[in-house]
């Protein structure tokens, strides 16, 4: 059969030239962004092999994404905020920096410790992710609500979807 990463790149590829006849760019993400609610992330992580005491942290912990973009170039910085002193703590919590361009990938540490392989793509107006480390797989999808709305849609390789949803701060 066709093997799963010739699959993905064929469809973000697919995706790509059925969404964006011309060069105009599909959706633009900068700005300050503050987590305003989640649902059903504890299943997500507790699916993802994360360990009880970093899903509590992740219940009182909340985070900010500060995002640069210009075209297909994007600049994520991840901040987590709140939680008092439980982040210095739990290793990995206290956010991330991301640089990359969409239809690329690049790597990262997830929150059970191990590196992805992260392959993005715009899939429409969305940036879809795909996170790959040794032992699990999950899909993210960035998605502007509206202009003051940004939702993380997370699925684990199970099915177990969860939003994390943020509002515009600046």
């Amino acid at each position: 059969g066709i093997n799963a990463e010739y699959g993905d790149s064929f469809a973000c590829s697919l995706a790509q030239s059925l969404s964006l006849t011309d060069n105009t760019m599909p959706a633009n993400f900068a700005g300050h962004w503050k987590l305003e609610k989640s649902e059903h992330f504890d299943s997500f992580l507790e699916e993802m092999n994360v360990g009880l005491l970093k899903r509590k942290a992740a219940k009182l912990v909340s985070s900010e994404h500060i995002i640069k973009q210009e075209g297909d170039n994007m600049d994520v910085n991840v901040v987590a905020t709140g939680g008092g002193d439980i982040l210095s703590k739990i290793k990995g919590q206290k956010g991330k920096h991301q640089v990359y361009t969409v239809g690329g990938s690049f790597t990262e540490s997830e929150i059970n410790g191990e590196e992805a392989e992260v392959s993005t793509c715009w899939e429409g107006d969305c940036i879809m992710e795909k996170h790959k480390t040794p032992s699990l797989e999950y899909t993210l999808k960035r998605e502007l609500q509206d202009d003051n709305t940004m939702v993380l849609h997370l699925e684990s390789p199970k099915g177990t979807k969860a939003r994390r949803i943020y509002k515009k701060v600046e």
